[in-house]
């Protein structure tokens, strides 16, 4: 077993499963060759990267929070005496705001990404443009109230991983009709950046990385991100009653306290964000549904099982004979469940790599991207996740019937059911409000 590489993408994943990839590291714990092993592009003009817009009918607008629990010192920074978070809220936006397009990544931000993550997945700093990522949402955009009151759903990225990773995905939801808080865990995620351009990084892991200093790892911050996700759904129900959760009192959208319905709360997540949400699901009866993207369930949660509806997406890299001992929730969980394989995918096809990385490979050698994002049609492999997310909270939290679940193939090829249990209802049955 090779230790898994601490500053790279690859860190999206749980570090059991990262540990499977195979790569050498450096002593410092980055991938042997790092920046040197590929090329610059051509002319050395940093590549330019797009992200594919959302489908639904509401623009999406979008505001950066600043959050602080002074009733907890950092679960990761014990001197620290506080827990201070970053999030960001995405909601449908009213169209005749003009406020500019938010980037995938902030400044700091994006620097030490090109800095330390990129090299880390083999792609050489410099050779792309992360800064000129946008997105396209509107930072501050006045919320669209004339779309009602709307369902929440919160967002944990995989371990080690910013929450910028599942912009693709959240945008979508947020077009159709979904407030989404997307989560970022300081000094477990490589950079994490604060108002006033302060990037904190994450706390060094131990030289000596066995699989048990793993487990442990992991159920830290597991822990640490579920303490993390009950306190940021204490500050929704706040924004959502008037008040600006934000420490800085910096302004709030136009609109978005009167759009938020905390009473219809889902989450979901890729890798330990995944099983944040399976964990959150089980523990807190406001979340009413939850999502995971191929993640390994860890801690509590592994042995409980999941209360509520519950789906998992997993790809070709974790197979399905597996999945009884650590992905899926024990026989006996009593909710609606489905877990559904993309064929032909890698743990970080459930990330934002699985459309930034063939267009870095179109210009540049990416050792990696296999490895990474497999084989799958990146469209493809979108538009699935994209569908199957929304179709799942439309059933659990709009209350919308779907077929998707009936014959997923049918619509998407790439996608196949592992195993399903209806929990007493169908896919055409919406879940009961409680």
């Amino acid at each position: 077993m090779r230790h898994p590489r601490r500053r790279t993408l690859m860190k999206l994943a749980a570090a059991t499963v990262l540990a499977t990839t195979g790569t050498a590291c450096s002593p410092s714990g980055r991938p042997a060759g790092g920046a040197g092993s590929a090329p610059p592009p051509p002319g050395g003009t940093p590549v330019a990267v797009s992200l594919p817009p959302p489908t639904g009918p509401w623009p999406v607008g979008t505001v950066d929070l600043h959050l602080v629990d002074r009733t907890r010192p950092d679960p990761l920074v014990p001197s620290k005496p506080f827990r201070e978070l970053m999030i960001g809220v995405w909601y449908p936006a009213d169209r005749r705001g003009t406020s500019p397009v938010a980037p995938w990544l902030l400044p700091g931000a994006a620097a030490d990404w090109d800095a330390h993550s990129a090299p880390g997945m083999t792609v050489p700093a410099g050779a792309v443009d992360w800064r000129g990522i946008r997105t396209h949402a509107r930072t501050g955009a006045p919320a669209a109230r004339s779309a009602g009151r709307l369902p929440v759903v919160l967002f944990s990225s995989g371990d080690g991983g910013t929450r910028a990773l599942g912009t693709t995905v959240v945008e979508e939801l947020a077009s159709r009709g979904y407030v989404v808080v997307t989560l970022d865990s300081p000094y477990e995620a490589d950079q994490v950046e604060f108002p006033g351009g302060r990037v904190e990084r994450a706390v060094p892991l131990p030289d000596d990385l066995t699989p048990e200093v793993i487990a442990e790892l992991l159920e830290k911050h597991a822990r640490a991100r579920v303490a993390d996700a009950r306190f940021v759904l204490r500050r929704i129900e706040a924004l959502a009653a008037g008040r600006n959760p934000d420490a800085g009192g910096r302004p709030l959208p136009a609109g978005l306290p009167e759009v938020l319905d905390t009473s219809r709360t889902g989450m979901f997540g890729q890798s330990l964000g995944g099983s944040v949400a399976a964990q959150l699901a089980h523990d807190d009866p406001r979340v009413r549904a939850a999502a995971n993207l191929d993640g390994e369930l860890v801690g509590p949660v592994a042995h409980t099982g999941v209360t509520g509806p519950y789906l998992l997406m997993v790809s070709d890299g974790k197979p399905p004979a597996a999945e009884p001992g650590g992905s899926t929730p024990r026989p006996g969980s009593p909710g609606p469940r489905i877990t559904l394989l993309l064929r032909d995918a890698r743990h970080g096809s459930y990330t934002d790599l699985q459309v930034v990385l063939p267009q870095v490979t179109a210009h540049l050698p990416v050792p990696a991207a296999p490895e990474l994002i497999g084989t799958v049609d990146p469209r493809r492999s979108l538009a699935a996740q994209r569908a199957a997310l929304t179709a799942f909270f439309d059933l659990h939290l709009k209350h919308r019937p779907t077929t998707l679940f009936e014959d997923p193939g049918a619509r998407f090829p790439e996608l196949r059911i592992v195993n399903r249990a209806d929990g007493g209802r169908s896919s055409r049955t919406p879940s009961a409000p409680a």
